[in-house]
């Protein structure tokens, strides 16, 4: 009967339901058809999937990210980031990604990024020549990078199922998320060259611009200091630290830039609500569905069948990444967490990995899910502000994943990547 919750799931998925109404019902059907407990429990177990400190950092990230675009922000952040890269050639397409990087510091999520800095600079980019496709496709994947480079959403989830230490999984995400943010640069100024797309590139470096820009974007700037500064040196939890991000954003959008007004508040607060809503509930959902699999020892199988196949560590981990790769395009970020890390866990001693490193490994792999269609959210959210195609967009983004996919790689079987700055932070 195991197979029926799975085959119901499926089902569901090929009829178009919202992923958190199929997640539900598949198992509140599952329990109806095997008779294990009372429906009463699972209404149980998604109020227990919720009711978590750790997890009220979604809610309050997601406010201080929507504060700080409102407050004027966003425009200092892309700011700095022109006089940093704005003279390589394709100019324009390196600042969405460098931008999307130090969003991604304040925001933790890809979707939230992408918007904040693609509501700019995406129509920019259009009117500097460049086709509405790769503008789409360049912002896309800046804008996954912000579930790597802390705070990161998927990354409190992770720390939530397994009880890994949060602060330790923000700082393992430092490295690979500047790997894949240099790596994205060279790659939009290589296509950029190719595509005749030079617009402010060719000029200078200057370095009395970029601290013209840096002191213009002090306050902007603050706020990944703060955050990840308060995380990493041991004063506050990342729970705590959403919570002065959101009243650090409000400070100075109202009374330092000016930008943000009180009345602009309750449609701030209105739409991160819904957002979070979103995420809170698919959670709920898959939360009783994972632990309907548990009673039924479903992970514990999956993961001896796996072990069956083979005990190399190295291709353990090639086929869980292919097993994430695939996951993260049909599967939304959070409900793909909560439905696969129980099952890769326990294969934790035959990888030859620690917790930590495996957080990096999956987060990593569910961000470049964002990029694929046909739930790639990084590209839903593009697709609107390019106002193209999802096919065009899609096309476009390939070449981005292939550099993304050797980043993975490095990720994955080089642990010093990931782990040099965690023990770094711990001695």
């Amino acid at each position: 009967m195991t197979a029926s919750i799975f085959l119901l799931l499926l089902a569901l998925f090929l009829m178009n339901m919202p992923m958190a109404v199929a997640i539900g019902a598949a198992t509140m059907g599952a329990f109806a058809l095997t008779g294990d407990s009372s429906l009463m429990l699972v209404a149980q177990r998604m109020y227990a999937g919720t009711d978590s400190f750790p997890l009220m950092a979604v809610p309050l990230f997601m406010i201080a990210g929507q504060l700080m675009e409102a407050g004027g922000i966003s425009r200092r952040i892309i700011d700095f980031a022109n006089s940093l890269v704005g003279w390589l050639p394709g100019g324009l397409a390196a600042v969405a990604i460098v931008s999307a990087m130090f969003f991604g510091g304040i925001s933790g999520s890809a979707a939230a990024d992408t918007a904040a800095v693609g509501g700019m600079l995406i129509p920019a980019m259009i009117r500097s020549g460049y086709s509405p496709g790769f503008a789409g496709a360049v912002q896309a994947t800046g804008g996954s990078i912000g579930v790597i480079i802390p705070p990161s959403i998927p990354m409190i989830i992770f720390g939530f199922l397994t009880g890994a230490s949060i602060g330790k999984l923000f700082a393992a995400g430092i490295l690979p998320g500047l790997l894949m943010g240099l790596s994205l640069i060279l790659m939009t100024v290589i296509l950029s060259k190719r595509g005749g797309f030079q617009d402010s590139g060719g000029g200078h470096f200057s370095v009395a611009e970029v601290w013209h820009c840096a002191r213009r974007a002090g306050w902007a700037l603050g706020a990944p200091a703060i955050i990840l500064g308060g995380i990493l040196g041991g004063i506050f939890t990342a729970t705590e630290s959403a919570a002065v991000a959101v009243f650090y954003a409000l400070f100075v959008g109202l009374f330092i830039y000016r930008q943000l007004k009180f009345s602009d508040l309750p449609g701030i607060f209105l739409n991160a609500s819904v957002t979070s809503a979103v995420i809170m509930f698919i959670i709920a959902q898959a939360t009783a569905f994972s632990w309907y699999l548990t009673i039924r020892e479903v992970p514990a199988l999956i993961s001896g069948t796996v072990l069956a196949l083979t005990d190399d560590p190295v291709l353990l981990l090639l086929l869980i990444n292919l097993i994430l790769l695939v996951a993260g395009t049909f599967i939304e970020t959070t409900a793909a967490l909560i439905l696969f890390v129980p099952v890769i866990v326990p294969m934790l001693p035959a990888l030859g990995i620690d917790l930590i490193h495996l957080g990096a490994i999956v987060v990593v792999n569910l961000s470049i899910g964002m990029l694929t269609p046909p739930l790639g959210i990084c590209l839903i959210v593009s697709c609107g502000l390019a106002g193209t195609r999802l096919g065009d967009i899609s096309t476009r983004v390939l070449p981005f994943l292939l550099i993304l996919l050797v980043d993975l790689l490095l990720v994955t079987y080089w642990p010093p990547l990931t782990s040099w700055l965690p023990a770094l932070l711990a001695s």
